[in-house]
């Protein structure tokens, strides 16, 4: 039978068919192909929405941590308001990058920012409905990590951000090298607890520095970045575990680890014993660093940049290098933790226990119930009551009202107890406190700054801001008028009897000792200095008169008011701990006043320097008078009120310094310097009423001077500083003692006197 569609016309019918759609195909691609050309286009130009230039795509802005590195190159701490710090690829550990890679794109090497077989890999797996992992590269996440998206974006909107990033991606590849784009990721991720990229990670979670980090911490970090909250180690450890192991397995899939390598690795328990928020109230020299953040706060406003702006510690990520040495800055902490702290503040419980108004003494109730007035005024509780709208009667009934609370110990931390808001108040005012500089003697240099006893709880600056009445401390201030003017020396014999002043408004001063020490005798300068004789500062005052003496002062740094009266021949007038440091560095700096400094210079995040120091100097005395007064002052320690520097401290090498005692043992004080060191302490209470009941406890011997004398113990016996070698062989260097001025033709010792034959006081 004859069949008329021959299998010839089948065949040309069918290829009328296709060729049929072929045209509209091709027209079809074309256009898609030419849409998508403009679209992209577009995007590149930034016509439909925002797109980086390319100073921004060289230099993307994000917010980076201002750091502050000590003078042995220690971070102290940071300001920002994201914690995050840039790190180079150098910087990086080879485990940190090969986890990366295998974890978020093992084909990074081989895509130009974006992965096409990834992205089929995705397409296929959205149509088969099955889940075949990520198609976003690295390049791609760093895109939208510095260019975040919009989250109250559309649907619409948010697939043109995300051509966006493939673009951008794109322009990523080309301007930067493929080590320098992982650098940039890892520098931009979020690791949770407020650690914004990989440097403030490794130190949040582990204590180190990238390079350090090993394989299971390394996978732990990145394993993260899925979800930082969920796979946290310290809120949800066992995920954060299990998502760790994946990361191992996925280093060993891609031939980093060997498969004995995994499996031990991956039993290897999480080790979070290092882990510490990074903030402004933990890590060292915090009272330095609030110090510190002010004084920018000036620099920035008065260094405006090139454009006009100012910058931003918070942003900008400037590097601030620092005076502080951390070994001289952790010695300093120890050594008021050690006295302050761990003695002097349990005994000072135990000695007002049971006393009456404790711990205020010498004051009435009136007094009292005003200084408690004031501070419960300035507690967070009145304001929070004051704001909700109560009455000053409610306030005060509910400050008597016992509720539960936590109190702060030293030997416990926080504790729960039940005390009334207003008891509360009055056992903070038990806690003693402290401030503690030291100084180089030559640069000025400030290498240990302690502001308080614990900046968490008690953050007022007792260096530079708080001034408290110093005692004794300003009488090598009188002396040295005295050796100044060319009448008196070291070994000037002086009556140690009372003087009387005759005051304008008709009344009359007779300062007193505080012991009855050779009453009535004559005594050589040094000897009267040693044993911190007020008659014998009376009658040098009253040689010279207060006005020479402030004149010296103001020579030697001090710029707080200084009323010119006699009395503060006994040290009545209220000065700073930087300031009294900074003065009496003038003596082993043979007569030079030098500015104490903290920053030595400030870089911009490019490494740029901004500021460098210049040293501020003045002459405030000629050398010989400088070398009389530090003979006066070495004698204090040798055979005088610091004697037990020597005795108790064994403090061998050249010493020298003042104890310092106000009224009713308010504040006790102690300055004091090597040749290479200038040191100062003091201690007291918040309020000076809250003070020890006897001089016996409360002379500053007592409190400050044993601060003073374990940070010298620790500086000079610790061998990576340079102390430790110039005791070990002081003929090796020649500045290590007391320089003696070339035209000074005195006895160098002082006086001929046995320092031995002296008698040491009881007090100061």
């Amino acid at each position: 039978m004859y069949n008329p569609a021959s299998p010839k016309k089948k065949k040309q019918k069918k290829e009328t068919s296709k060729s049929k759609w072929i045209k509209p195909f091709w027209i079809f691609f074309s256009c898609v192909l030419l849409a998508l050309t403009i679209l992209f286009t577009f995007i590149s130009l930034g016509w439909v929405g925002f797109m980086p230039s390319f100073s921004e795509l060289e230099n993307p802005k994000t917010n980076l941590a201002t750091e502050v590195y000590s003078s042995d190159g220690e971070l102290l701490g940071k300001y920002y308001l994201e914690n995050r710090s840039p790190c180079k690829y150098d910087e990086l550990s080879h485990h940190l990058i090969g986890a990366l890679k295998a974890t978020e794109d093992v084909r990074f090497e081989k895509h130009s920012g974006i992965d096409i077989r990834a992205l089929m890999r995705v397409l296929t797996g959205v149509i088969t409905r099955s889940s075949k992992g990520g198609g976003s590269t690295i390049t791609q996440q760093l895109a939208k990590n510095l260019f975040p998206r919009d989250p109250d974006a559309g649907k619409l909107k948010t697939i043109f951000t995300k051509f966006k990033e493939w673009v951008v991606a794109v322009k990523l590849e080309r301007e930067y090298a493929k080590n320098e784009i992982l650098a940039m990721y890892l520098n931009t991720v979020d690791f949770g607890n407020n650690s914004m990229g990989i440097k403030s990670a490794a130190a949040t979670y582990f204590n180190k520095i990238p390079a350090e980090l090993n394989v299971e911490e390394s996978a732990l970090l990145i394993g993260m970045l899925k979800a930082p909250t969920k796979f946290s180690p310290k809120r949800n450890p066992t995920a954060s575990l299990q998502r760790r192991n994946i990361v191992i397995d996925q280093l060993y899939k891609y031939k980093y680890l060997s498969q004995n390598e995994r499996d031990s690795i991956q039993k290897i328990a999480i080790d979070l014993s290092q882990f510490a928020l990074q903030h402004h109230a933990t890590g060292s020299a915090t009272y330095f660093r609030e110090y510190l953040r002010l004084w920018l706060a000036d620099w920035c406003r008065n260094n405006p940049k090139k454009d006009g702006s100012h910058y931003d510690i918070y942003k900008d990520g400037l590097k601030i290098y620092t005076t502080i040495d951390s070994r001289m800055q952790k010695h300093a902490e120890k050594a008021v933790q050690e006295h302050v702290c761990n003695y002097l503040q349990p005994l000072f419980f135990k000695h007002i226990k049971g006393q009456q108004n404790a711990p205020f003494s010498n004051i009435s109730q009136e007094e009292t119930q005003r200084i408690l007035k004031i501070a419960m005024k300035r507690s967070e509780r009145y304001a929070l009551m004051k704001d909700a709208g109560a009455t000053e009667e409610e306030i005060n009934k509910a400050f008597a009202t016992k509720v539960k609370m936590k109190i702060l110990t030293w030997d416990k931390g926080m504790v729960d107890t039940v005390m009334t808001p207003l008891d509360s108040i009055r056992y903070m005012k038990s806690f003693l406190h402290c401030g503690m500089m030291a100084m180089d003697v030559n640069t000025g240099h400030v290498k240990a700054y302690v502001g308080g006893v614990n900046y968490q709880y008690f953050q007022f600056d007792h260096v530079k801001l708080s001034k408290r009445q110093v005692g004794s401390t300003f009488k090598p201030y009188i002396y040295t008028v005295a050796m100044q003017s060319g009448e008196y020396s070291p070994c000037t014999m002086v009556p140690n009897m009372p003087v009387t002043f005759h005051l304008p408004e008709g009344s009359t001063w007779t300062p007193r000792n505080s012991s009855d020490y050779k009453r009535g005798l004559m005594l050589p300068l040094n000897e009267a200095l040693a044993q911190s004789l007020n008659y014998v500062s009376a009658y040098l005052m009253k040689q010279f008169g207060p006005h020479a003496v402030i004149k010296l002062v103001r020579n030697m740094g001090i710029t707080s008011d200084i009323p010119a009266v006699p009395s503060i021949c006994l040290g009545s007038c209220d000065l700073s701990l930087y300031e009294q440091v900074g003065a009496m560095n003038c003596f082993p700096n043979q007569g030079v006043y030098i500015e104490p400094t903290f920053v030595t210079r400030i870089c911009d995040n490019n490494g740029t320097t901004l500021y460098e120091y210049v040293p501020k100097t003045n002459e405030a005395m000629d050398q010989i008078t400088a070398f009389k007064t530090a003979r006066l002052m070495q004698g204090v320690v040798d055979y005088g009120t610091g004697g037990r520097l020597r005795s108790q401290y064994k403090l061998h090498f050249p010493l020298a310094g003042k104890t310092g005692t106000t009224d009713n043992h308010s504040d006790g004080w102690f300055v004091g310097y090597t040749p290479m060191i200038t040191a100062g302490v003091w201690v007291g209470c918040e309020e000076r009423a809250a003070h020890f009941r006897s001089l016996a406890l409360g002379q500053g011997a007592r409190t400050a001077m044993p601060v003073f004398a374990l940070f010298m113990q620790k500086c000079y016996e610790d061998p990576n500083l340079p102390y430790s070698k110039i005791v070990a062989e002081p003929d090796k260097y020649p500045g290590y003692k007391f320089t003696i001025p070339a035209a000074y033709t005195g006895d160098p010792s002082g006086c001929n006197e046995k320092a031995q034959e002296r008698k040491r006081p009881e007090f100061d």
